[in-house]
Order: structure tokens, then C-alpha cells, then sequence
């Protein structure tokens, strides 16, 4: 299971004219390839009088689903820089349609590639990029006399907290990368001299904005 990837935090639409003709850009989460073509499906619905709507997504843990297409443009002028756009900025589950309306001028092989590739990139940032990282939930079942000491502790750390369970003991959920669960129950341990009980609750990803 892959503990951090680069996805889109969701939906982002952008527009940019080239040579008079539009290129309208629609990006969206996908991590099925049937979400992917339902997106896919819905903005050429909407813009069913479009000269071209072009697509790409990038689907999986290994990236095993790609796909791209152009359209009716000529062949790897669209789909393919749109998918290559993807790639380069390590995204993932991540789908993208780019809807032409013609304005008369052609563009040239050359041109249609920079177009599709700009309006994707200008898509991707209008729908923003996030980082998924693997964490743990873990709680911290204490005794009422330690909580001051490592609530305290917990929001001045790294470690994200979730809530507090005011029961029989202490329970206080925290947020853990999986490759610092070590670090964080020595840490706990040493603080409360050894009078906590830790255990993983679930495993989640958190996302963070990539600037």
C-alpha cells in the first residue's frame, strides 16, 4: 500500500483562448476507471456541440490505468500531452477533459500539442494539487493525571490531534505517519514513564496542499 501520493483535491475548471479557438478545461478525482468515464461522459453531455472534448486520466497504486484520447484531433495531438502533463507533475488518480470549440485557425500539429498541454496544466492548478500521506490513528488511553502534560505535548508536536474521549481513562487520537508510529510510542511511553496504552485505531490518508 503506497503510504503518500500527488493527486487533485477535486473538482477545477479553467478556460484559455488560443488563436481565437477555446479550450475549456474540467478536472476531477478519479480512483476507479468508471468514475473517470462518468466525468468524462458528463462534460460531453454538456458540451455536446463542441468541436472536440479530449480526455486522459491516470488511475492505481502503479499507475497501471492510463488512458488518452483525442477526440477527433489529429492523432497524439491532444490526449496524449494531456496524459504527459499528468505524468510529468506525478499525479495520480486524476481524470481531465479539455473541450475545444474551433475558432478558425489552425493550429498545426505542434500548436494543438502546447494548446492541450497548457490547458491541462492550467486545469490541474485550478483544481489544485494535494499530497495524500498514509497515517495512523492511534489512540493514547491514559490516567486523567497525565493528561495536561500530553495534550500539551501533542498540540505544540507535528503529530495532528484529532479529539479527546473524556472516559474511565484518558483517550487521546492522535495522527501518525506510518513511518514515525515507532517514534511517536517511544515518545509517549518516555513521557507518561510508561503508563499509556497505544494502539492503531485505523489507517487514513490526510491531505496537504502542495504550493
Amino acid at each position: 500500500m503506497r503510504n503518500d501520493y500527488h493527486t487533485v483535491k477535486g473538482y477545477g475548471e479553467s478556460e484559455i483562448i488560443i488563436q481565437k479557438s477555446r479550450f475549456l478545461t474540467y478536472v476531477n478525482r478519479a480512483e476507479t476507471e468508471e468514475e473517470a468515464q462518468d466525468f468524462i461522459n458528463s462534460i460531453k453531455v454538456k458540451h455536446k456541440d463542441a468541436t472536440h472534448n479530449c480526455s486522459a486520466y491516470i488511475i492505481g497504486e502503479h499507475d497501471h490505468i492510463q488512458k488518452a484520447n483525442d477526440d477527433g484531433e489529429p492523432s497524439g495531438t491532444a490526449g496524449v500531452p494531456m496524459l504527459e502533463v499528468l505524468k510529468k507533475q506525478g499525479i495520480k488518480d486524476t481524470v481531465v477533459v479539455v473541450t475545444r470549440y474551433f475558432g478558425g485557425i489552425k493550429l498545426g500539429g505542434g500548436g494543438l500539442i502546447r494548446a492541450y498541454g497548457k490547458a491541462t496544466t492550467e486545469g490541474v492548478t485550478a483544481a489544485k494539487v494535494v499530497e495524500r500521506k498514509l497515517h495512523h490513528l492511534i489512540k493514547v488511553s491514559i490516567d486523567y493525571n497525565w493528561l495536561g502534560k500530553v495534550e500539551n505535548e501533542v498540540r505544540n508536536s507535528e503529530y495532528p490531534l484529532k479529539d479527546i474521549n473524556y472516559a474511565e481513562s484518558v483517550e487521546v487520537h492522535v495522527y501518525v505517519k506510518a513511518e514515525d508510529e515507532s517514534n511517536f510510542s517511544d515518545w509517549m511511553t518516555e513521557m507518561t514513564n510508561g503508563q499509556c496504552k497505544i494502539e492503531i485505531v485505523e489507517k487514513e490518508f490526510l491531505e496537504f496542499e502542495v504550493n
